[in-house]
């Protein structure tokens, strides 16, 4: 294997984020850029001194020199780009969500199982530093037998749904133009990683259309997971209403508990059996120093050095250790399914009243 593996970025502004990770991990570089903008192509990649710049991304693929492909493009491209990608023998980092349809999800799969090369969804979120924390306790038993959870993901995002020209761009049409629990795994992917399970069923509900009423979405979308064990967790995604942006977590358990802040100056904070009286919550902050996980309170070098110790640059760091070592990438195809498959699924339980609706397990499909 060469000293470096050189990375491709399609989706120039979005997938900025993936350059300074990149460039601080020594094994990789980022080599290569695409957009089909050619002044946002020219601007992103004149920034980070990049000088491979394509506008098609067929020609981008077709360089041997690329290793890895990191898809920052819009959600309904994610797994046809990622099929020619593995078809390609590139790995392949894809951004949220991993499909837009069921059908896709069975081709990513199949394309995934026949490639010899890896796939991760980068659900960046896994990867912000409570998150690790509260999964690290969670899989140590501190809060006993988990039963419930919650996410909320509230973003006024309506100023994205058109360009400067007034047209709409891909989030009209994908992020809240089909009414279901769109982008939900901002918060199922965490959840999941706590819980150590997958969801079964999904129950779907909204609140009716009130503030944009050009969109098909509801402007809060309920939906009511069961996980193999019987644990329920509770999704909310509100991308429309008017109001300040939030992004919320809770865990309960037997012997434990965990509410992340609500803003306005909260806090994260917990309650732990052993830990805490009766009653008392404590900050989160006062458990990184026992329970965060060795390699983020002692960084490797090369973070250091950069400046970059980042949930960004952990998540790349193992997504490449899975290049190297040849092991399963740390959010893999099935893990990118159970984070982004319930929300699919909400479309026909929201259009049917609520109605529960079995959660496909694509680990035994053919």
């Amino acid at each position: 294997m060469k000293d470096q593996l050189e990375v491709g970025i399609v989706g120039a502004r979005r997938g900025s984020s993936f350059i300074q990770p990149f460039t601080t991990i020594t094994e990789t570089k980022v080599a290569a850029v695409c957009d089909l903008n050619e002044n946002t192509l020219n601007e992103i990649a004149g920034k980070f001194g990049i000088e491979k710049r394509f506008t098609d991304y067929e020609q981008m693929l077709a360089d041997e020199d690329i290793d890895i492909v990191v898809l920052a493009t819009p959600e309904n491209l994610h797994v046809p780009q990622s099929i020619s990608a593995l078809n390609a023998q590139k790995h392949v980092v894809s951004e949220v969500t991993a499909a837009v349809s069921l059908e896709q999800c069975y081709e990513l799969v199949r394309a995934v199982r026949g490639s010899q090369t890896k796939y991760m969804m980068a659900e960046n979120y896994c990867y912000s530093q409570s998150n690790v924390l509260i999964k690290n306790m969670a899989r140590q038993g501190l809060f006993g037998d988990i039963y419930f959870g919650e996410g909320e993901y509230l973003h006024d995002i309506k100023s994205l749904h058109h360009d400067s020209g007034g047209n709409p761009t891909w989030r009209y049409y994908w992020q809240v133009g089909i009414n279901r629990c769109n982008y939900a795994t901002h918060n199922l992917g965490p959840l999941l990683q706590w819980f150590d399970e997958r969801v079964v069923s999904v129950s779907c509900l909204g609140t009716g259309v009130h503030t944009d009423p050009e969109h098909a979405m509801e402007d809060t979308v309920m939906m009511l997971c069961k996980t193999e064990s019987g644990a329920l967790i509770k999704i909310r995604i509100d991308m429309l209403s008017n109001r300040p942006a939030n992004l919320y977590f809770s865990l309960q358990g037997t012997t434990g508990c965990y509410e992340s802040a609500r803003g306005l100056g909260d806090e994260d904070k917990i309650w732990l059996a052993d830990y805490c009286k009766p009653g008392d919550w404590l900050p989160l902050a006062d458990f990184y120093d026992e329970f965060l996980p060795e390699a983020w309170k002692n960084p490797p070098e090369e973070a250091v050095t950069a400046g970059d110790v980042s949930g960004e640059y952990f998540e790349l760091r193992d997504f490449v250790d899975s290049i190297l070592n040849d092991t399963e990438p740390p959010m893999d195809v099935y893990d990118a399914l159970d984070f982004t498959v319930p929300g699919l699924v909400s479309e026909q339980s929201i259009a049917n009243g609520g109605m529960p609706v079995e959660v496909p397990n694509f680990r035994e499909i053919d």
